[in-house]
């Protein structure tokens, strides 16, 4: 069997690989969606869905710092990666134990593919199309809604001290454009640091701040709020914006549900 991942790499398998390690939280999530829990061997510290999984498998560190020893001693047939969320530097030396599977995802699109991948990867061809169906038909009723919605003049703040916000050529950005959320930093790539002073330039009318990877709290969009009276600023899921895999299906009702509550 031979694949290319989301990288361009080509592998080889000479019969479908049982023994998993996940380095990617919102993957790890999908992987247990299509049915592979029991073949997950080694997840990370951050791989919190299913809830239970950290108190059965194997901890191997987070996405940016990995225990290469531990990884080794659990023989895992495959380590899936991702691109945005694992290193270069720990892409190479994970394929010293064994193939690498990199994802790389930046649009809707990307995940479908991803999704796919995985169910020729891992023989979940049925249990991966019906993902894929449930998420196309979902994702056609979010037009449907999303069309009546007001294009909104955003900032998408991911970190504190300093503010940091998503950019563009990210996932993030993506499902921000989806909720006619008009990023005011789509002009900068990936996740800028920004100033008070840029933010008052780009006058946004809508400021989200993410519960991950900085877990923003009522406190700092009190603090932010006092800087920007007339700005409406709500705490989000960052879950929902960031999470690629089978969490998209969760986050079109929870859209739903934030934009109800926008109005």
């Amino acid at each position: 069997m031979t694949l290319i991942d989301q990288l361009g790499t080509v592998h080889t398998f000479e019969k479908t690989p049982k023994r998993i390690v996940s380095l990617v939280p919102s993957q790890t999530e999908l992987l247990c969606d299509l049915g592979l829990e029991e073949n997950l061997v080694g997840i990370t510290k951050f791989c919190v869905h299913p809830y239970y999984l950290k108190a059965t498998k194997t901890k191997v560190g987070g996405t940016k710092k990995v225990h290469f020893e531990k990884i080794r001693l659990l023989e895992p047939d495959v380590i899936i990666c991702n691109k945005e969320e694992n290193t270069k530097e720990i892409v190479e030396k994970l394929s010293e134990i064994c193939p690498v599977w990199v994802t790389d995802i930046l649009t809707i699109e990307d995940n479908f593919q991803m999704i796919s991948d995985f169910g020729q990867l891992f023989n979940r061809r049925v249990e991966a199309k019906k993902w894929l169906d449930k998420l196309a038909f979902s994702l056609q009723d979010f037009k449907y809604f999303i069309v009546k919605q007001p294009v909104k003049k955003v900032a998408y703040f991911i970190w504190k001290n300093p503010y940091m916000v998503a950019g563009s050529t990210n996932y993030i950005q993506e499902l921000l454009s989806l909720n006619h959320f008009d990023n005011v930093f789509s002009s900068t790539p990936r996740y800028p640091e920004i100033t008070v002073e840029q933010l008052e330039q780009e006058k946004p009318e809508l400021i989200l701040l993410s519960s991950e990877p900085y877990p923003f709290k009522k406190e700092d969009a009190h603090e932010l709020q006092l800087l920007f009276p007339d700005t409406s600023i709500v705490l989000v899921d960052g879950e929902m914006f960031s999470w690629y895999g089978s969490r998209l299906l969760k986050a079109f009702d929870y859209f739903k549900m934030l934009h109800a509550n926008l109005k």
